[in-house]
């Protein structure tokens, strides 16, 4: 279960976060070969000098950082077109600057993220960690 974190320094229209997070679900589950179900984001919005990157001398313009946490064994082009997906989007919806923002990873083992019905094992490729689900 990835946890997608995005940390902005303005405030959003809700519209625009459902409308970001369906984005954000289909990208992912493209990029890293997976279903979108078990997909957690989270948005969370700050005021515009609350977050800062080093490099960025105009935050009124805009900055986003992201967290991802994902399970191990994606390859780092996979990781990388991630990023630069999330950046995408974010220019594209709310005009942040795509050099005012920081992505990072973190990954885990799949019985690190856990639903109510079970932990997710590890990632295989085309995978759906919760299709066995839809036949009970």
């Amino acid at each position: 279960m990835p946890h997608l974190q995005f940390d902005i320094n303005r405030p959003l229209e809700k519209a625009d976060k459902i409308a970001f997070a369906q984005q954000v679900r289909t990208l992912f589950a493209e990029v890293m070969d997976t279903g979108t179900d078990h997909i957690g984001i989270s948005i969370r919005e700050f005021g515009t000098h609350n977050l800062s990157v080093g490099r960025v001398k105009e935050p009124e313009k805009g900055v986003a950082l992201v967290n991802a946490d994902i399970r191990e064994g994606r390859t780092l082009e996979q990781r990388r077109t991630l990023a630069l997906g999330f950046m995408n989007l974010l220019h594209q919806r709310w005009d942040i600057p795509k050099a005012h923002m920081y992505v990072t990873f973190t990954e885990h083992k799949g019985e690190d993220f856990h639903l109510v019905e079970k932990y997710l094992a590890g990632w295989q490729q085309g995978e759906d960690p919760l299709a066995d689900l839809e036949k009970r």
